[in-house]
Order: structure tokens, then sequence, then C-alpha cells
């Protein structure tokens, strides 16, 4: 389904399960899309889970641009997706891969939230500053999945977030299998509560 943003529209693949327990809810990295194989490996173990999902699109992709705009502008766009997707009250995780996760931490609190699952966030920017203050501020429950070797840094745990190493680098292709296995684990083990 198209949803319109203050930004143009954002395009969003819904995977719909009988009698779902809640919606995943997963953004692209910067430069990528949705058939990143690492949110596929998400979708997949959501969907064992009970979890409807919904693969978004960020204006700019679907306008055919690589470059991602400003995050105020991710941010905007995010929230109006969020707003539209018939979610019908059910539990919501927000998530995505590196930028998209970095997104849905930002807007966590806004958007109700009930978790937050974040592959491959990127701790360390390319300029050498870290982004634990996009991370730390989000109280819900949330997952970190990172590549051992992952360039840009390995989060912390903390209060509310749980990190599990996979073998690899920030594209999380090496275990496929590792990356599922741990979202699967996190969405049956957390006890979610309604939008």
């Amino acid at each position: 389904m198209e949803i319109e943003t203050p930004h143009g529209a954002a395009r969003a693949d819904l995977c719909p399960v009988d009698g779902a327990r809640g919606w995943l809810v997963l953004g692209h990295g910067a430069g990528g899309g949705v058939g990143a194989p690492d949110l596929q490996a998400a979708r997949r173990a959501a969907e064992g889970e009970g979890f409807a999902v919904a693969l978004v699109e960020q204006p700019y992709r679907v306008a055919g641009r690589r470059s991602p705009p400003r995050a105020p502008v991710l941010d905007a766009a995010w929230r109006a997706v969020v707003e539209g997707l018939p979610l019908g009250g059910l539990p919501f995780v927000a998530g995505g891969r590196s930028s998209g996760a970095r997104v849905a931490c930002r807007t966590a609190a806004e958007t109700g939230a009930a978790g937050v699952l974040c592959l491959a966030f990127p701790l360390v920017s390319p300029r050498g500053a870290s982004r634990l203050d996009e991370l730390d501020p989000v109280a819900a429950p949330t997952l970190v999945v990172q590549g051992t070797g992952d360039r840009f840094g390995m989060p912390p745990p903390g209060p509310a977030r749980t990190v599990v190493e996979v073998a690899g680098d920030h594209g999380l292709k090496k275990d496929l299998p590792a990356v599922g296995a741990a979202v699967a684990a996190w969405l049956a083990a957390t006890p979610w509560r309604p939008r």
C-alpha cells in the first residue's frame, strides 16, 4: 500500500498473518531496500511467531533516489507511515536495519512502539561520533542484532536492551539463520502490550 507522508509517498509491503499477535514494522538501510537479506530473515522469524509484518520503503526510495534525506525528514515520514498502517490496535514493534533502526529508535516513544528491533545499528558514525544517544532513550524492550565484525561498532546492552552478536559484518548476511533465531526468540519471550 502507498501512504502519503509530508515528504512524498511511502510504500508498505504488508505480510498479514491469521490471528496475529502483533505487527513488526521494518524500515530499510540508507542505500538499500526492503529486500535486504537480514530484513527478510526477520520477516520470516516474525511470521513464525505470529506477527504480521510491514516492510516500509521511505519516500526517497519510492521516488528513485539513493541518498537519504536528513533525520527529521526520515522521522516525519516514518511517523506518518505508522499512523497510516492498519495495525488494528495490536502491539506494534518498530525496527529496521542500519538507518532504519536509527529511525525506529528516534521515533519509538512518539509512535507508541511496544518494542524496537535494530538490525546492524550503526553505533559509530563515519566521522567517529557515537550514536548511543539514539539508543539509550528507548524505554521499550529493544533487541540489537549486530555482526561481530561490524565496522560501525558494537552497542552495549542496556536496562531494556538486549544485544545479540552474530557472525558477520554490517550486512548481517553471513549467518542469516542466527539473525532469524535471535528475532524469533526475542519476539517469543517478550510480553507485548497493545498500542
